[in-house]
């Protein structure tokens, strides 16, 4: 597996299966340990690309990491300089063939890296409740929940109206 630092998505990643599966949602309170889990109804999901992954980014302020494997995107994480100070992951995928082996936390590691260089100590990101399995995994990267919003996804779509907001932190010392 290589992971590089690249200015943009290549237009091939448009074809890799970076959508998941969901069967249970995490419910309030969203802090509890283990997290409180309720079956849903099997779906799957996908959330498609920000066109602005495909466009060039600028490596002060902003980073894309690509693992590939054999020419094949195997996954990516955008990371970047935050309004507030923190670093932001924008989005993070791991391509379904590609899962189960560790690959979103070397970009998870690849995207701390980047933020203490930057000089930024504190990561945040924000999934649905219905992400179980990258709540689990944010969890065990050491972030801490840091709040939730139910009503941002309120005007979407009917696939997404009704998800809950989680806004997650990782504080590393100066």
């Amino acid at each position: 597996m290589q992971i590089s630092q690249v200015p943009s998505l290549a237009p091939e990643a448009r074809e890799a299966d970076f959508s998941f599966d969901i069967d249970s949602e995490i419910v309030a309170p969203f802090d509890s340990l283990p997290f409180r889990v309720v079956p849903l109804p099997l779906r799957r999901k996908a959330y498609g690309f920000d066109d602005g992954l495909f466009e060039a980014r600028d490596g002060a302020d902003a980073a894309l990491f690509v693992a590939s494997e054999a020419g094949t995107i195997a996954g990516y994480i955008a990371v970047s300089r935050g309004w507030n100070g923190c670093a932001e992951i924008e989005d993070i995928a791991v391509a379904r063939p590609f899962r189960r082996r560790g690959l979103a936390g070397t970009l998870m590691k690849k995207a701390v890296l980047w933020a203490e260089a930057a000089g930024l100590n504190t990561i945040r990101l924000e999934t649905q409740s219905n992400n179980v399995a990258a709540c689990h995994f944010y969890r065990r990267f050491g972030f801490v929940l840091g709040g939730y919003d139910g009503y941002l996804y309120c005007r979407m779509g009917p696939d997404v109206s009704g998800d809950v907001a989680l806004f997650w932190y990782l504080h590393r010392r100066p």
